[in-house]
């Protein structure tokens, strides 16, 4: 059989989606990219290879993006990240017009027109108050592993401001609370809400409008979808958990696909 690949080879993690010639996903993999990125390519390659009962030669069409996308060597094409994502994103949620991507390293706001093609997009300033990276050292310092987030905020009954511009401003003021004798639960909570309030005035810096999907692995987390939500005011699109740090291998699958599909032509 002939499988369409996406390899996302991202700061923080390396993903690698392929689908069948019917679109559908039938196989992933993932591993966090380390230092080494082609050898991180080729492994999620090869764990989604496994997955999907197919061999490298069934490969038909490979296409990197992410950060580390030009590492591939044995990709036939490179796309960025924002176009990975759209066409990700709009894979799953047709209807989709502004995208939000928060990564280990990076936020990514972009809108979408009716087709699909990205007509405005912004980044995060160089800091990680505002990156999936600042909610893990925070929970590292309170000593829980990223794990355990989710369930933590859970148990959140009177959050804290965390208000910093810059992580380490941020970090200070984690260390100010737990000083205090504020609640792990509640830190953990203020410094979420304090991640949505920088990614909501990303989305106004690019005209957001509705329809909404969020991406990215901090998305796993129910809590942070909701305050989002409560946030935008408006219902929000969110990928299955087990999809939703594979959106940009998954739009580099699809476009895998059409790009095979134009040269058989």
């Amino acid at each position: 059989m002939s499988v369409y690949a996406g390899i996302d080879v991202g700061s923080t993690y390396t993903k690698a989606v392929l689908i069948d010639e019917a679109g559908e996903i039938v196989g992933r993999g993932i591993r966090q990219t380390g230092f080494k990125l082609e050898r991180a390519a080729e492994e999620v390659l090869q764990t989604a290879l496994a997955e999907a009962g197919a061999a490298r030669d069934d490969v038909a069409y490979l296409v990197s993006t992410g950060y580390g996308r030009t590492q591939v060597s044995f990709r036939d094409v490179q796309a960025t990240d924002l176009t990975a994502q759209a066409w990700g994103t709009r894979s799953l949620f047709p209807q989709t017009r502004t995208v939000l991507d928060i990564g280990g390293q990076t936020m990514k706001a972009m809108r979408l027109d009716e087709g699909g093609r990205v007509r405005s997009f912004r980044l995060n300033d160089k800091c990680a108050a505002g990156t999936g990276a600042f909610l893990e050292k925070t929970a590292r310092y309170l000593g829980y592993p990223i794990e355990e987030i989710g369930p933590l905020v859970e148990f959140a009954k009177d959050p804290v401001p965390i208000s910093g511009v810059c992580a380490v401003f941020a970090e200070s003021e984690v260390i100010n609370h737990v000083s205090n004798g504020a609640q792990p639960a509640d830190i953990m909570y203020g410094a979420m809400e304090s991640l949505i309030e920088r990614s909501v005035r990303l989305m106004k810096r690019v005209q957001m409008e509705p329809e909404f999907t969020l991406v990215g692995g901090i998305m796993r987390f129910p809590t942070m979808v909701r305050i989002m939500k409560e946030q935008l005011g408006e219902q929000v699109n969110v990928p299955p958990e087990e999809l939703v740090q594979f959106t940009g291998a998954l739009g580099a699958a699809v476009l895998a696909r059409r790009r095979a599909e134009k040269l058989a032509a």
